[in-house]
């Protein structure tokens, strides 16, 4: 194809495509390069797999194509390659690396605090960010008290004292994104599966399960896993991906099912029990953000 540049009143051809001005055809580019750039703001490898182009559906199912922007964020994470293994925050092996299918090329963080409510925060937040949807990046600590990031770039840090929380402007604003993380870490140090739980709302109708939706069971501890695609079938059965982290801070990873037939898909079910390789979970404590 033929690229046709305008510039003032002469014309040049590139590769075969009209445009009025080169400036325009710059701004494009830009803007291409610019939205691949903020898709995922963490470092991640370049072997180029995802969740999407990396793991097949089961024979007779297709993913599902009607979904939300969370959902395609989503199921287009970075994938490190199949050889690694799970590690921890101190850069250790987990003990057991029978539970993992794939591993998310996203960073761990160096202190143990990115756990299992945790990451699916992470992931939430990173997906707002990356949007520009800066304003409903918050969250509540156990206490109850809202944690937001646009006030923590403003300069505004906790004060917690037991369970009482005052905010203070003790830092210069700054919007950036490694402030950007550290207000990631401060929310995983003060909340938790059972602070996510009361913030989610609940799914009534597990089988329109969404992607992006959390399996969760508060307490202490508890548990959070989160879905990162669905797939579907000709009479409408659906199978989903989960991901999790876990106890100590780890790698996220995608779940295989003790079910060898399908792992790593689970069948999505409107009662029972989702049995994952480190918990149980009910089906019904289903919840979306």
């Amino acid at each position: 194809m033929v690229l046709v540049l305008y510039v003032r009143n002469h014309v040049y051809t590139v590769l075969g495509l009209r445009l009025k001005n080169i400036y325009l055809i710059f701004i494009i580019i830009l803007t291409f390069i610019n939205a691949q750039e903020r898709k995922y703001y963490w470092e991640y490898g370049d072997i180029g797999e995802n969740i999407q182009k990396s793991i097949d559906p089961p024979n007779g199912y297709s993913r599902i194509t009607n979904i939300n922007t969370f959902g395609e964020w989503i199921r287009n994470l970075p994938l490190k390659p199949e050889s690694e293994s799970v590690t921890l925050f101190n850069g250790q092996k987990k003990f057991n690396q029978l539970p993992q299918f794939r591993i998310i090329d996203i960073d761990v963080g160096n202190k143990d605090l990115q756990q299992c409510a945790d990451a699916v925060i992470r992931l939430r937040s990173e997906y707002l960010y990356s949007m520009d949807l800066d304003t409903l990046i918050h969250f509540n600590y156990t206490s109850g008290d809202r944690s937001s990031w646009v006030e923590w770039r403003k300069g505004l840090r906790p004060n917690v004292n037991g369970n009482t929380v005052s905010w203070s402007r003790i830092k210069s604003p700054d919007d950036s994104y490694s402030n950007f993380k550290s207000y990631l870490e401060n929310v995983f140090m003060y909340a938790g599966s059972a602070s996510l739980e009361r913030e989610l709302t609940k799914v009534e109708n597990p089988l329109k399960i969404q992607i992006g939706d959390v399996f969760i069971e508060g307490g202490s501890p508890g548990h959070a896993i989160i879905v990162v695609d669905i797939a579907t079938n000709k009479e409408d059965e659906k199978v989903f991906l989960i991901a999790q982290s876990y106890m100590p801070a780890q790698s996220i990873h995608i779940l295989k099912n003790p079910n060898l037939l399908i792992s790593p898909w689970y069948k999505v079910k409107s009662k029972g029990k989702l049995i994952t390789p480190e918990w149980i979970f009910d089906y019904d404590a289903l919840y979306r953000f």
